[in-house]
C-alpha cells in the first residue's frame, strides 16, 4: 500500500520507535499522522514536525492508550476532520522487569512477580495495542458498508496496514517475564486479526525490533546494555530507532510480506 495521502496513526509517539516512525511516514508523504502518547511532550513534537515538514501533517492526541473513551474519541476525532484511518502502529509500551521468582537466600523464602505488575503490562503491552487496531478494522468496516461495500477484493488494492511492535524478548528473557508474554501474545492476535480483517482489505503485521536505542532499553543501564546485550548483538551496538522505523515503512508499502518480521540485529537471548 502506496504511505503517500493516508492518514496513520501511532501509540507512543513522543519518542522512541513511536517517533521515528512518524517522521519516516512524512519522508513518504503521508497525508496525516496522528501522534498520541501520555507525555504532554507529544504536542511539542507534532509542532516539530510540522515546521520540519512545511505543512500541518502532525496531530497530537495526550491521554492513556488504555482508556477506551480515550481511544475512541481519538479515533472519531482524526475520522471526522481527516477521514478514515489507513495505518495503525500501536507502539506504545512499557517494561516492568524483574525475576519471576526470587528467593531470599538468608530466609528461604520466595517471592513471586508482583501480579500488579503483570496486570499492567498486559493492559499496556497486550489488550491496548490490540483494540487500537480494532478500532481501525471497525472503523474500516463502517466505511465500507455506508458506501455499499462488501467483502473486499483483491482488484481495489489494500485499504489499511497494521503494524503491531513485537520483541526479540517474544523468544524469552530472564527477568521479563510480563514482558514477553505480551509480546507472544501480539503473534497471535497479530496472525488471528489477519485472517479477519482481510475481509475489509486490511493486513495485520509484526515487526520485531532488537535492543533499540530508545528511553525504554537505556533505562536498563549503561552496565547491563555493555554486560548482557551489546556481546549478543551481531552488530555492536544497539539498533538505531529510523532503522527500525524504515522496517516498519516497508512492511506497510510492500503487501507481498505478511507475518512477522524480524529486525533483531542478530541478537538472541544469551544463556542463563
Amino acid at each position: 500500500m502506496q504511505i503517500k495521502d493516508k492518514v496513520a496513526i501511532i501509540t507512543g509517539a513522543a519518542s522512541g520507535i513511536g517517533r521515528a516512525a512518524a517522521e519516516e511516514l512524512i519522508k513518504y508523504e503521508i497525508g496525516t499522522v496522528a501522534l498520541v502518547d501520555v507525555a504532554d511532550t507529544v504536542n511539542e513534537i507534532a509542532a516539530d514536525l510540522n515546521k520540519a515538514a512545511g505543512r500541518e501533517v502532525a496531530l497530537p492526541f495526550q491521554g492513556d492508550t488504555t482508556d477506551e473513551m480515550f481511544r475512541k474519541n481519538t479515533f472519531d476525532t482524526i475520522r471526522r476532520q481527516c477521514g478514515v484511518i489507513n495505518i495503525c502502529i500501536p507502539a506504545a509500551g512499557i517494561t516492568r522487569d524483574a525475576l519471576a521468582v526470587k528467593l531470599n537466600k538468608e530466609k528461604g523464602k520466595a517471592s513471586l512477580y508482583p501480579i500488579e505488575n503483570f496486570r499492567q503490562v498486559m493492559e499496556v503491552n497486550l489488550i491496548a495495542p490490540i483494540y487500537w487496531a480494532l478500532e481501525l478494522v471497525g472503523q474500516m468496516a463502517e466505511d465500507r458498508f455506508t458506501r455499499g461495500l462488501k467483502q473486499w477484493s483483491p482488484d481495489e488494492g489494500v485499504q489499511g496496514v497494521i503494524v503491531f511492535i513485537g520483541s526479540v524478548s517474544s523468544q524469552g528473557n530472564k527477568g521479563q517475564i510480563s514482558y514477553a508474554t505480551t509480546k507472544v501474545g501480539i503473534e497471535g492476535a497479530a496472525s488471528t486479526l489477519m485472517k479477519e480483517a482481510m475481509h475489509y482489505g486490511v493486513r495485520c503485521t509484526v515487526i520485531h525490533p532488537g535492543f533499540t536505542d530508545t528511553p525504554m532499553v537505556r533505562a536498563l543501564g549503561e552496565e547491563y546494555i555493555a554486560k548482557h546485550v551489546l556481546p549478543a548483538t551481531q552488530i555492536g551496538r544497539l539498533i538505531r530507532p529510523e532503522e527500525i522505523a524504515d522496517a516498519i515503512c516497508f512492511l506497510i508499502r510492500n503487501s507481498a510480506v505478511s507475518g512477522q518480521l524480524w529486525a533483531d540485529a542478530g541478537w538472541h537471548p544469551m544463556p542463563a
